[in-house]
């Protein structure tokens, strides 16, 4: 069956945050954005002339910034989406879009509403102004709550933000006003990560230079218990290690990448899982737009082996609080996860680290700040 999921991305963005690593490029070039949104189209045409979806449950666009596109091209953008993949898609379809506070406006947001966006994801990461310019953001917490006002000025219901921790002279006090703060806006649904200091970011240069001051482990590790118990006083149920959730409104998307089903990858660096097949496409634009002249700007594409599938099943669904489900395993693969990890399994349980509840395996609470250390074992 081919994937229900379509990730497409916007490389563009108004500056680089000083801890990011993704594809996105800073440009004030109009015209180099329309050419990107040409090379996007004809990749889609192609992709889903060739292995056209049977139906579309969820569609997210990330970025970069995808609120960086103006109005125009933001119509431009959404249309061609629509024109490809309107007819597969389900009556529940989300369809998430990535948007920054200081990138968007009412008109912006009646556009993504009018052409079948429905839910957002606003990149806050905290609500402390000077952190905030730390970390190179274009916002301060005022567009925050304009930008949440104008979304459901325009019927956007379902909003999600993005939060950070861990960062450069964060205290315990900071991070607890910033929760204090994104539990007053009455989102559906929050993501917190904590910072991972990447090469090729400005807080990598800092950080080698011994110039990034960080909190501590042990504060780190204090920050996201406090998150996790704030999250659950406040009614947002804990269904991923990053993600938090009101009943009914976890991310479908996402679900599909710790699931480890399929889904269509679109734009520069974007990846992609089809038909057994993982692929990258081109990163660098210049690139990608010459390949999208001439086929799809796919720069790598593997078959994934059967043991590689069922390591990244492992590793993908463990993130998840309800964990791996011992019966959809044994489908996929046609034996038992304990016929292929069982030494691993008892030992991880013996540890206090994993527990089998309700047909799944899952990280028990003494597991889930140490997530990766259980991950690792199931890599051979």
């Amino acid at each position: 069956m081919l994937p229900q999921s379509v990730y497409i991305h916007i490389p563009f963005c108004t500056n680089k945050c000083f801890y990011c690593d993704f594809n996105s490029f800073v440009t004030n070039n109009p015209q180099l954005v329309w050419d990107y949104l040409d090379a996007l189209k004809k990749e889609m045409e192609l992709t889903f002339a060739s292995k056209p979806p049977e139906r579309v449950k969820t569609i997210f666009v990330g970025g970069g910034t995808p609120t960086f596109l103006d109005h125009a091209q933001m119509r431009q953008f959404l249309e061609s989406v629509r024109d490809n993949l309107g007819k597969y898609w389900t009556d529940d379809i989300e369809f998430t879009m990535e948007a920054n506070p200081g990138t968007t406006d009412v008109e912006k947001l009646a556009i993504m509403r009018e052409l079948g966006v429905n839910r957002l994801s606003f990149g806050v990461q905290s609500f402390d102004n000077a952190l905030l310019k730390r970390l190179g953001r274009i916002h301060d917490t005022e567009d925050v709550y304009r930008s949440i006002e104008n979304a459901r000025k325009v019927g956007f219901d379902n909003v999600t933000i993005d939060l950070m921790f861990g960062l450069p002279d964060q205290t315990m006090d900071i991070f607890r006003d910033t929760l204090r703060q994104a539990f007053a806006l009455g989102t559906t649904h929050f993501s917190a990560y904590s910072l991972k200091v990447e090469e090729n970011t400005l807080f990598h240069t800092l950080y080698q230079k011994d110039q990034l001051p960080l909190p501590s482990e042990d504060t780190e590790l204090a920050m996201y218990m406090l998150l996790i118990e704030e999250m659950e006083k406040h009614g947002y149920e804990q269904y991923e290690i990053s993600n938090f959730a009101k009943k009914g409104f976890e991310s479908k998307h996402n679900k599909t990448y710790w699931l480890n089903d399929e889904y269509y990858g679109l734009g520069a660096g974007a990846h992609g899982y089809v038909s057994g097949e993982r692929h990258v496409n081109a990163g660098p634009l210049a690139v990608y737009m010459q390949m999208s002249k001439s086929g799809l700007p796919r720069v790598e594409q593997l078959p994934v082996p059967r043991e590689d599938a069922m390591e990244e099943q492992m590793i993908l669904g463990l993130r998840l609080r309800e964990g791996v489900g011992l019966e959809r395993f044994s489908e996929r693969f046609g034996v038992s996860v304990r016929q292929v990890f069982g030494n691993i399994i008892e030992e991880e349980i013996a540890k206090g680290m994993l527990e089998e509840e309700h047909g799944h395996l899952r990280l028990t609470k003494k597991g889930l700040p140490l997530g990766n250390e259980v991950f690792a074992r199931f890599l051979r």
